[in-house]
């Protein structure tokens, strides 16, 4: 039945859901006519709304790109892949195989989800080249769990990160949220805890029985990933290259980064972690560990054609923020969501909310332009803390992530599959998981203030 339900969501994503921007164009459209049904702002108006919000998120829009490109430039560092080669000789038995997947997808997801998205493809690999007889489909699938369940609860979380860094799009509104609030908030940490748990024992629980389970393919999975430039031969060096091949460019950058870091974080502690920060770390640890800028720059190439999405969909997300903003829309929309919920529900409705919605825009930064002027309103009006309303809206980002093929295309194009491959065990961490985090979010009134 599982398989079947899985089956039939692919087809009808495949045929329906169109290309992202598309999505965006579609969704500013949507924002357009309920201003004019439900604000005084006329046509000509919501336009120049629309103008007006375009550009909001620039800044924002190159933190996301800097996620994406910093994971990608660590994931492929030598002693990282090192690291996961080695671990992936470990485990004993397919069974095995699956745990340890989970374990490192969830675990590099929460330290960023870049990371997660290239090592985890890395990973599959190792493990499938190692570990004989262990379900491809199911592999793949537990792959995915870190960015399907686990990266908005993390170092890289999207909305708790934005709201902790200065100048952020509402801080007029909101004020700086630090993180200690979200991310480190006890919360929050206890849920990812179960998750990671209940997620890392579930996985093995799925594999098929001996005889029954699909390997890899040989063929496919052959490829070890990215590949350090070849040094040019030394009668073939002109300064330019010695540089380039030396470690001494690397050095200077990432040691003044890591002097800068512990400056930073000597003075402000944890609370001290935003976007920005996040993206310096990385970026400072992947120089030092590329160890020459040719290997360093190589990387940043490959990490940079991940990006263009954002590029050219933020723009429009902006837009919409703009249209929801500045007509009055904002409000409308949070005093519906003030006559539906109590403040104790209200971080459960918030969560489906944002689930269900995401399954339509597959980004957690740019939906979080859309979602955040009524639904900080709307908590706001119940009385609902801004923090606590933060944590909601990203579990409920997570809570369609693993049934949704976007994010899943860089892993599935490292691992030769199609997504209705994997969809099958997909729905069945879905089901799992969106019943941990309901009942997670009804219980949190009851030992957490909200």
């Amino acid at each position: 039945m599982l398989q079947k339900m899985a089956s039939a969501s692919t087809r009808w994503s495949t045929r329906w859901v169109p290309d992202a921007w598309v999505i965006a164009v579609i969704l500013t459209i949507v924002a357009y006519f309920l201003g004019i049904i439900f604000t005084k702002s006329n046509s000509y108006q919501l336009i120049q709304y629309w103008g007006r919000g375009f550009w909001v998120l620039l800044s924002f829009g190159m933190q996301m790109c800097l996620i994406i490109m910093t994971g990608y430039i660590l994931a492929t560092t030598p002693i990282f892949t090192r690291i996961l080669n080695s671990l992936a000789g470990v485990p004993k038995s397919p069974k095995g195989s699956i745990a340890l997947m989970a374990l490192v997808s969830l675990v590099l997801a929460w330290i960023n989800w870049g990371l997660s998205i290239v090592g985890s493809a890395v990973f599959v690999r190792f493990l499938a080249k190692k570990q004989k007889g262990v379900d491809y489909r199911l592999l793949v699938a537990t792959a995915y769990l870190g960015l399907g369940t686990m990266w908005h609860s993390g170092l890289s979380a999207s909305a708790p990160l934005l709201v902790a860094t200065p100048k952020h799009f509402l801080e007029k509104e909101l004020g700086i949220i630090p993180i200690t609030e979200t991310i480190f908030h006890p919360f929050n940490l206890l849920l990812a805890l179960v998750i990671l748990i209940a997620l890392t024992i579930m996985g093995p629980l799925m594999h098929p029985k001996k005889g029954e389970q699909v390997e890899a393919d040989p063929e496919l999975i052959k490829e070890s990933g990215f590949e350090r430039p070849p040094k040019p031969k030394a009668a073939d060096m002109s300064p330019a290259l010695r540089l380039e091949n030396s470690p001494v460019i690397n050095l200077i950058v990432g040691i003044c980064g890591l002097i800068w870091l512990g400056w930073h974080f000597g003075q402000r502690g944890f609370a001290g972690i935003n976007l920005d920060v996040v993206n310096f770390a990385f970026l400072m640890v992947g120089i030092l560990l590329h160890w020459t800028p040719a290997s360093f720059l190589k990387s940043a190439q490959e990490g940079g054609s991940f990006i263009w999405g954002v590029v050219v969909q933020f723009p429009f997300y902006a837009g919409i923020f703009g249209i929801i903003q500045f007509s009055g829309l904002a409000q409308v929309m949070a005093n519906w969501f003030t006559a539906i919920a109590t403040k104790e529900t209200y971080p459960f409705i918030v969560v489906w909310y944002s689930g269900i919605l995401n399954y339509i825009v597959p980004s957690g930064g740019s939906k979080w332009a859309i979602e955040a002027p009524y639904i900080m309103e709307a908590a706001k009006n119940l009385g609902v803390s801004n923090a606590m309303t933060v944590i909601a809206y990203a579990w409920g980002d997570m809570v369609t992530d693993v049934i949704q093929p976007f994010w899943a295309i860089p892993l599935l194009g490292v691992a030769k599959l199609g997504f209705r491959d994997i969809m099958g065990y997909c729905m069945i961490y879905f089901l799992f998981y969106m019943v941990i985090i309901s009942i997670g979010f009804l219980l949190l009134p009851v030992f957490f203030a909200v």
